[in-house]
């Protein structure tokens, strides 16, 4: 084989490998060697008389091969050797050039720090404004000497850190806590000066604080009282109070409390009237309003103190039921009331009660055994436990009387006088003091009116007889017939009746004529006769007398009329202003309802005319006179109003307006 057929991806190494895999000789004495392969064989074996230098350069030249182009660039080499001095030495004057940096306060070992470092530190602690650093900053300086270069510092930053400590106890009291103003205020050192200022702002807080509590205290006992007016004027007085608290919080704390206190105090007034009303549904809304007071209102203390009374008035109205004897409506009343603790234990009482009065009241035997038999349940340890043997032994009597009772009525029921009286003797064996004696005695007198009615029946019919004749004799007979029925018994009301309608009718018959007779004189004119002939009508009291007394006020009326017309017209005939005056005074007391006013009227106004023309002619010599004539005319009269507007334009002439005067300008004035 010749060199040309060796391949060309051909490596010694793979040989190497073929041959150690395929444990082949490495002689030389492979099949199939080539040429090729002698030559390289003979290559490798001359490769150790190499120079050791030429190796360092074969792998130098290899590693140069191996590295990127921009690293064998010579300006970036210059460029890296410039930076690395320059940056040196700009950090080196940076370092030369810095501040020494502040002390760290928290690592110091105090005993060892100087002044400067303390004061530093405080000054650092006191901008916290806390109390504790302030105190810190306090404790770090106070301790220098007295004669400190910075002493004078030093005590102007202790005075200023101490009233800083009480300013911040005084926000604390500002803001409501007092205890830890005062605990605060306290830790001022007492060597320091602004100690001297603690008691004094202690007790002065102290007067604040107990000032607004004496305040707010006064106002809630307002409340409870329902003073609200009161409370509103005490609660103003909180913002005058020299503490934000007090002037802000708890003033409009306060306001808010009286507002719902108000509002609750309202609910319980309506309540209270309404249960005042003494209605039973009522009383309930007025239960419920008080049960709606929340516990956290001032009125709910007070609304608590009224449901009670308004459960014992809800009892109050049951009993009032149950002594009708209405039994079912005075449970019905005590099983409405709400669950009320101090209360319930009478509640249930009154119900067991009340069921036994309910089957007494049924009336029965039956139902009064029924009775003592639940009452006789109720346990020795009860409140009502004597009531109920009260009502056991008066049951027990009731009994007997209940069995008398309905034998009388048995009895009764006949109808007859016989049997209405038999059923009176058996009521009457029941005493007046026992359960059923009222009950006895009202139904002995209804049986009595019975028999009393059947019994002088016959002496009313008899006279409704006689009297229907209705003449003066069959009146006074029927009369004689009812008054046989005598006083007390049953019929007498009715019969009195009677015998007032019959005397009446009598007296009509009788006084009638007369009282014509005088209506009649009256109407020929003579008034006088009318009046004597009515009035022994007029003063007996009979059943004319009224309508014969008015007529004789309308006689004598019409009398004094005459004679005031007569009087008037002859004062009037005598022409004088007095005697016209007088005239007019005497018809005005003629009655608007006589037939001569008309005739009156026209007189009046005639006469008014005369005084004005009198006065006319009096007022062009003697004006004062004039007018007072012209006075005596009457209102309402014809001359009245020209009478008036002559006595004005008189009296503007008696008394001319003043006319304002107009002094004469001086010389010395007009010169100017």
């Amino acid at each position: 084989m010749t060199e040309r057929d060796i391949p060309d991806n051909w490596s010694p190494g793979r040989a190497r490998e073929s041959n150690h895999q395929g444990n082949l000789p490495l002689d030389g004495a492979a099949t199939g060697s080539t040429s090729k392969s002698v030559k390289k064989r003979k290559k490798k074996d001359t490769s150790g008389f190499i120079s050791k230098d030429s190796k360092v350069t074969a792998a130098f030249n290899q590693l140069a091969e191996k590295m990127p182009r921009w690293m064998k660039s010579w300006v970036l080499w210059s460029v890296i050797l410039t930076l690395i001095p320059g940056s040196t030495a700009f950090l080196a004057v940076s370092m030369l050039l810095k501040l020494p940096s502040a002390p760290n306060c928290p690592e110091i070992f105090w005993p060892l720090a100087s002044a400067s470092v303390r004061l530093h530190c405080a000054q650092l602690a006191a901008s916290k404004q806390t109390v504790s650093d302030l105190l810190q900053a306090i404790a770090l300086v106070k301790e220098l000497p007295s004669n400190h270069p910075l002493r004078t510092q030093i005590d102007g930053l202790l005075e200023d850190w101490s009233r800083d400590i009480l300013q911040l106890a005084d926000e604390s009291f500002q803001a409501g806590n007092l205890e830890e103003a005062i605990a605060t205020a306290r830790q001022v050192p007492e060597d320091l000066k602004a100690h001297e200022l603690v008691d004094v702002q202690i007790a002065k807080w102290q007067r604040i604080w107990t000032r607004a509590e004496k305040i707010y205290q006064d106002a809630e006992n307002e409340l409870r009282q329902r003073n609200w007016q009161s409370a509103f004027m005490l609660t103003a007085k909180l913002l005058r109070v020299n503490n934000k608290y007090w002037s802000s919080t708890k003033y409009d704390q306060l306001n808010r409390i009286i507002v719902t206190a108000r509002e609750d105090g309202d609910k319980l007034y309506k309540a209270e009237n309404l249960a005042g009303s003494g209605s039973v549904e009522n009383v309930l809304k007025a239960m419920k309003i008080a049960e709606s007071i929340q516990r956290d209102s001032y009125m709910y203390q007070k609304a608590q103190e009224l449901i009670p009374k308004f459960g014992s008035k809800m009892l109050k109205l049951a009993q009032a039921r149950m002594d009708q004897r209405d039994a079912d409506t005075a449970l019905d009343i005590v099983r409405k009331i709400p669950p009320i603790p101090s209360l319930q234990a009478q509640i249930d009482d009154f119900i067991v009660l009340g069921e036994a009065q309910r089957s007494a009241f049924i009336g029965t035997v039956a139902g009064l055994e029924a009775a003592i038999s639940q009452a006789q349940q109720i346990d020795a340890s009860r409140d009502i436990y004597d009531k109920a043997q009260q009502l056991i032994a008066r049951w027990q009597l009731e009994i007997g009387d209940v069995g008398r009772l309905e034998k009388a009525r048995t009895l009764a029921s006949q109808g007859t006088i016989n049997d209405l009286t038999a059923a009176i003797s058996e009521a009457e064996q029941i005493p007046s003091q026992n359960p059923r004696g009222q009950e006895a005695q009202q139904e002995m007198g209804r049986w009595r009116y019975q028999v009393e009615s059947i019994e002088d029946r016959p002496y009313l019919d008899r006279a409704d007889q006689i009297a229907m004749m209705e003449d003066i004799n069959s009146l006074q007979a029927a009369i004689a017939e009812a008054r046989q029925i005598r006083s007390g018994r049953a019929l007498y009301p009715e019969a009195r009746r009677k015998i007032r309608q019959w005397t009446a009718k009598m007296q009509l018959i009788q006084d009638r004529p007369i009282l014509d007779n005088a209506n009649a004189l009256a109407d020929s004119g003579d008034l006088s006769g009318a009046i004597n002939a009515a009035r022994s009508i007029a003063g007996s009291g009979r059943v004319l007398a009224g309508e014969a007394q008015t007529a004789i006020n309308g006689w004598e009326e019409q009398l004094s009329a005459k004679d005031n017309w007569r009087k008037a017209q002859e004062n009037a005939s005598i022409g004088t202003p007095e005697a016209l005056a007088s005239a007019i005074r005497l018809a005005n007391r003629i009655s608007t309802n006589n037939i001569l006013r008309m005739d009156a009227n026209v007189a009046i106004d005639g006469w008014s005319q005369q005084l004005l023309q009198i006065a006319r002619s009096q007022g062009e010599s003697d004006i004062p006179t004039a007018i007072n004539t012209a006075k005596l005319i009457p209102r309402g009269s014809s001359a009245y109003a020209d009478a008036q507007a002559q006595i004005n334009t008189w009296q503007q002439f008696l008394n001319p307006p003043a006319t304002p005067s107009t002094s004469e300008p001086t010389p010395n004035s007009e010169g100017l």
